[in-house]
């Protein structure tokens, strides 16, 4: 058995900030290094894990056992494949396995990846890079759109001067009108990236009894809404104004999917906190977040838009404008935070995490 060196410790403890779970080898796979992810997962201590074999902790170990023997030979510099990493009292754990050389001879890195966790990192680069995308064609559409619209109503008011037909005047007011609509929208469209960032301490409860407040205003019966709070929850510094339209928002989709319900005198909607420890989200691990749980027992969203509910100008209902949800991923966003949708018919649920300090 290699006893671990308080050398390698050292010049291997920047793993330990990692969320995904990472051991140094050698070439025959003894442990050099587990870092504390491994530690938890496997349920074994760090003391027991270094100097061992780390062959033994897969279901299938002579697949990494073929893994550092190629890369000992040099054949890759750097290989991944997917395995079952074995837990103490715990079925075993899907995982995606990275392996790679350091610039030491006979030393690799075994990252593994739960696959959970995988799909979940892919799925939030993937609403990452849409937000941002949906931004800049946003900013782009508008400022394009705004320019002609201009032209547009002022023409069509110096022609309602020129004509005295009572009927023709007809026409150039609905030109005027729906130019005043679209403006409205633009407008709309831009809001999230004129208002500037205000920040000051945010108790996000007295942001929930805001939304509640407003929803019950706009639908005082038929709809129950429930208060499960986790009081312990610190302020934190950010825009309350921007938090308060963000909740709003998917709080007032979810009562418009109520409606049936609403009129039926069932609807429910549920807002819940709590905080998440040692949470991964954005590409980055927070030692705590909030967690704002939005749920409501309506019909779910369709299938048909649910990979495109954050897209601007997709609406589950009719006369939607498709902007509610797009501009509370930004507003949540500029807090450095995400939001999440799991839905099923009967429970929707929108998480929004946003890091705590």
């Amino acid at each position: 058995m290699i006893k671990p060196t308080v050398k390698n410790s050292v010049r291997f403890a920047c793993f330990d900030l990692l969320a995904t779970l990472v051991a140094v080898v050698r070439g025959d796979g003894t442990v050099l290094f587990a870092n504390s992810a491994l530690e938890d997962v496997l349920g074994i201590s760090r003391r027991s894990i270094e100097g061992t074999s780390l062959l033994p902790q897969f279901a299938e170990p002579h697949v990494l056992r073929t893994a550092l023997d190629g890369a000992r030979g040099n054949e890759y510099s750097a290989l991944r494949y997917d395995a079952r990493l074995l837990r103490q009292g715990s079925e075993p754990m899907p995982v995606h396995v990275v392996l790679a050389q350091t610039e030491h001879p006979d030393e690799f890195i075994v990252e593994l990846l739960p696959l959970e966790a995988q799909t979940r990192k892919e799925r939030e680069d993937r609403l990452l890079d849409q937000a941002q995308a949906n931004k800049e064609l946003i900013r782009n559409l508008a400022h394009e759109i705004k320019n002609p619209l201009g032209g547009i109503r002022g023409a069509a008011q110096l022609l309602e001067m020129e004509i005295d037909g009572r009927e023709l005047k007809e026409y150039t007011r609905v030109i005027i009108h729906e130019a005043d609509r679209l403006q409205t929208l633009v407008d709309r469209l831009l809001a999230p990236h004129r208002r500037p960032h205000v920040v000051g301490d945010v108790n996000i409860h007295e942001v929930l009894e805001r939304v509640r407040s407003l929803i019950l205003a706009e639908f005082p019966r038929g709809l129950k809404v429930v208060r499960d709070y986790d009081t312990s929850i610190p302020e934190f510094r950010g825009d309350r104004e921007q938090l308060i339209q963000a909740v709003l928002n998917i709080a007032h989709n979810a009562c418009q999917a109520l409606v049936e319900r609403i009129a039926a005198g069932d609807a429910m909607l549920t807002f819940r906190t709590r905080i998440g420890r040692q949470v991964t989200f954005g590409q980055q691990r927070y030692r705590l977040a909030l967690e704002l749980h939005v749920i409501d027992n309506g019909p779910g969203v369709p299938d048909s838009i649910k990979d495109r509910i954050f897209y601007p100008l997709v609406s589950g209902r009719e006369g939607g404008s498709g902007l509610g949800l797009t501009l509370a991923q930004t507003f949540v966003q500029q807090h450095h935070g995400l939001i999440e949708c799991d839905s099923v018919p009967g429970r929707t649920d929108f998480k929004i995490l946003i890091p705590l300090p």
